[in-house]
């Protein structure tokens, strides 16, 4: 039933909006109508067109008053993924809660939040609360937490589109129906920008059986976004992955310098800190006025650059992910991007950083940093301005988190098992779980499985004759407590100086490599490493000599399906010799050089490139599927090729395609290409070829974190990567020894295939190629598209001085061998779709 409050607040809310010099908009009136109709629903509009506004008008304009003496229970849940982005709305719902709700309080709960405050929020919850997943799941493993949510009439999850495609989506749909079971008429609205399968979304929000009481609100689509493209001093027709570098330096300085506030976002982190070095080297004046912003930097620190952001203290900063959802209600006029975004709703995302007001232009210039990607900025450009964008897969049936979910209920006051099962079906993610997989997860925390039930810290959940299953162990409980959430990475080391500042965290295989006077940059800085001592690298500031570059083991981006199809189109169009964009005219020499020696794909077709030199055979695939695919693809061919003739390869991929070196000769015939796109047993070839056991292992370490089995160590006693991969190598062993049908071991390599070969469009790359017919070309001399693949294998096995030189000298001979030549080039062999594969 509407609320006969809501209206006349709803005139309090223009008028509050008036004094800040703003007018609602139709999509924000509708949600708050929406809202005191009392259904739930998903907020779809560009980034800073005002979605924190319409969902939490609505929940204000619903709440009760309170008085002074006694202000109103929890009453809104708001969830965010980003602590930083946690803090942005915690200030946007007290500024808009102090003029409408004055008697509200507004609090924030993280990993962050000091002692203090967290037990007066333990002693008086505030009325509304900004929180994280794993804050919230803290909350429900409290045995008093339906008493402390039982008057929330709104929740709302922020960034939907970046939870859902995630385990820590699934903590939230598990965490949602959880509180749906208490107050199931309290609205949950989620707020999503640059999502594509919208409906998805909304089911993984709301529940499917809840999808027809709830709407999907768009907002306004017409915010103008302008993406331009930086063009390089100088095209090069043998590209190779970051040749461009920092040789775009001085058009990144001039963008700066004719903007107020700019952010100069890389696709990771060690990139970030050479951009940062670069900018600091090229304009030391500008010290103390851009700052270096990624999420292995000090809390305090991030949190210093955010909030000079905010006030305009900060003339740019370089940055990672860690600001595509962050600095809401921020002042900056500019975003630049290093390389190509990937993906198109990455693109729109951080492009929504700048303008981030209603009304106002959101401007990003790409920069890219080898040729090829000023065809992936055009297809981009391509695509935003028709409104395409990417899907986000919602994750479904994880095993590690329901086990955890499971721990976390029985410490929440315990459950019965019937009653929590038909809950956990009313998720997306569990909707199809099955009575056997159900009863496995069950099993598993109670006994420990077929092969840890002789051990009593996995028997961590006992059912008792009343039918409620509990952890009845005070050590088990800390434990758990202590380990709630998905997020897992690397062993990470503390870098410290030697006076006791601490600057943020580093991978422990990175430090591993370092020796005592070691020089590394690090935070914006040049350090020198002392020592390790106790999980903590002590260093000291290092004169500005030779320095390696701070490494993580965070994969490269891949081409997303979206953009890859699109690049694919614009190669096409090149190949039928028309250039319709300022990128492609830029890149046509390069374009028509690789016409010229093997050939361009139209868009329907592929390309495979024999190459014979002295240091092997190569051939060459150009799929243009994005390099997780590619990696895939690269696999299930050269297994299949040394089944053929034995052999061994050694694998090249990129964005564009891969490359298979061998040091016999390889006469790959027509039958043979379709040999490899054979549909029989393509998962079984993958796994064989890419030694599966292995790589399911490594998958492993991560379930068993997640899933509880295995813990990181109480704060301050943290155990090292060597010991937790240690730990849960045994478990792998044991389960795979002993228990072989377990089904955490299932989940690892069915999680090896979907996140490091996206097995998805794995299989519907290959539906593509057998559909599509195979320009198969022999080729004199490395090619455009080549190129790059070559100094990929090179990089392997060369310094950085070796690679350059290598690199300078080959191209020299292949431009000299372009300029010699105008020929035609040498004529195709075309393999029709479908040849020789068998069925």
């Amino acid at each position: 039933m509407p609320d006969d409050r809501a209206a006349p607040l709803h005139d309090a809310t223009r008028a509050w909006f008036a004094s800040q010099g703003f007018t609602p908009f139709p999509f924000q009136e509708a949600v708050w109508a929406a809202h005191a109709a009392g259904e739930s629903g998903l907020i779809h509009a560009p980034t800073g067109m005002g979605k924190t506004y319409a969902a939490l008008m609505g929940a204000l304009a619903e709440g009760p008053n309170g008085g002074a003496d006694e202000p109103p229970p929890l009453t809104l849940l708001w969830i965010t993924p980003l602590r930083a982005l946690a803090g942005d709305t915690t200030l946007a719902i007290t500024r808009a809660a102090g003029a409408l709700r004055p008697f509200w309080t507004v609090g924030l709960r993280t990993g962050d939040t000091p002692p203090a405050l967290r037990a007066r929020q333990d002693r008086r919850m505030p009325t509304a609360l900004v929180t994280t997943p794993e804050s919230l799941t803290l909350f429900l493993s409290r045995a008093d937490w339906r008493e402390r949510f039982a008057h929330v009439t709104t929740v709302v999850v922020d960034e939907w589109h970046e939870l859902m495609a995630s385990k820590r989506g699934v903590q939230v749909e598990l965490a949602l129906a959880r509180l749906r079971g208490v107050v199931p008429a309290a609205r949950t609205w989620g707020l999503s920008a640059t999502l594509a399968n919208l409906d998805d979304a909304l089911a993984c929000l709301v529940g499917p059986a809840n999808v027809s009481r709830a709407r999907i609100i768009q907002g306004l689509e017409a915010k103008r976004i302008v993406i331009e493209t930086a063009h390089p001093p100088t095209i090069e027709r043998f590209p190779w992955a970051g040749h461009i570098g920092t040789r775009l330096l001085p058009e990144v300085i001039k963008a700066i310098e004719r903007a107020k506030t700019t952010l100069v976002f890389t696709n990771v982190r060690s990139s970030a800190e050479i951009w940062y070095q670069a900018l600091i080297d090229a304009r030391p004046d500008w010290a103390g006025t851009i700052a270096l912003h990624h999420g292995s930097l000090e809390r305090d620190v991030r949190e210093w650059v955010e909030d000079a952001i905010r006030d305009r203290k900060l003339r740019a900063v370089v940055c990672t992910s860690s600001l595509d959802l962050g600095v809401d209600f921020a002042p900056v006029d500019q975003v630049l991007q290093i390389g190509s975004p990937k993906g198109v709703a990455r693109l729109l995302q951080r492009a929504g950083r700048s303008g981030h007001r209603p009304g106002e232009v959101s401007k990003i210039t790409v920069l890219p940093t080898h040729a090829l990607e000023l065809v992936e900025a055009a297809a981009a450009r391509e695509a935003a301005a028709e409104r395409k964008i990417e899907p986000r897969v919602p994750i479904e049936r994880s095993l590690d988190v329901l086990v955890q979910h499971l721990v976390t209920c029985a410490l929440g006051g315990g459950f019965v098992p019937s009653e929590l099962l038909a809950e956990v079906r009313g998720t997306h993610a569990y909707r199809a779980l099955d009575d056997f997989q159900w009863q496995w997860a069950l099993d598993f925390v109670v006994h420990g499985g077929a092969s840890l039930n002789a051990y009593p810290e996995y028997r961590r959940v006992v059912i008792g004759d009343d039918g409620i299953a509990r952890v009845p162990d005070r050590r088990i409980a800390q434990r758990h407590r202590q380990s709630i959430g998905t997020i897992v990475a690397d062993a990470s080391i503390h870098v410290q100086m030697r006076n006791g500042k601490r600057l943020g965290t580093v991978e422990e295989s990175f430090i591993a490599h370092l020796r005592p006077g070691d020089c590394f940059v690090f935070a914006g800085k040049v350090l020198e490493f002392v020592r390790v001592r106790e999980m903590t690298a002590w260093v000291k500031p290092a004169p500005r000599k030779s320095a390696i570059i701070t490494r993580w083991m965070g994969a490269k981006m891949a081409l997303s399906t979206l953009l890859a199809e699109r690049t694919r189109k614009l190669v096409g169009e090149a190949a039928e010799g028309r250039f319709a964009s300022p990128e492609l005219d830029l890149v046509r020499p390069l374009l028509e050089l690789q016409q010229r020696w093997s050939g361009l794909p139209r868009m329907h077709e592929w390309l495979v490139e024999r190459i014979t030199l002295r240091d092997g055979h190569y051939l060459f695939f150009y799929p243009m599927e994005g390099r997780l695919a590619h990696l895939g693809l690269a696999t299930l061919f050269a297994y299949r090729l040394a089944q053929i003739r034995p052999r061994t390869f050694t694998i090249t991929i990129n964005d564009y395609g891969f490359g298979l070196l061998s040091p016999l000769p390889v006469d790959l015939t027509l039958g043979d290409i379709g040999r490899l796109l054979a549909e029989e047993h393509v998962e079984r070839d993958i796994l064989a070829g890419l030694n599966a056991a292995e790589l399911g292992r490594r998958q492993f370490r991560e379930i068993a974190r997640v899933a509880g089995l295995v813990f990181q160590g109480f704060p301050g006693q943290g155990h090292s990567n060597r010991q937790l991969q240690a730990s849960s190598g045994l478990l792998y062993d044991v389960f795979a020894e002993y228990d072989p049908q377990n089904l955490l071991l299932a989940q690892a390599v069915r999680e090896v295939m979907e996140r490091h070969l996206e097995a998805p469009r794995l299989a519907a790359a290959l539906t593509r190629l057998r559909r599509s017919p195979a320009l198969l070309r022999t080729a004199q001399r490395p090619t455009p598209f080549a190129f790059p693949l070559m100094v990929e294998i090179f990089r392997e096995s060369m310094s950085n001085e070796a690679l350059e030189t290598r690199v300078t000298r080959m191209v020299a001979e292949l431009e000299a061998a372009a300029a010699r030549e105008g020929a035609a080039p040498p004529p195709a062999l075309v393999v029709p779709a479908n040849a020789g594969i068998q069925r």
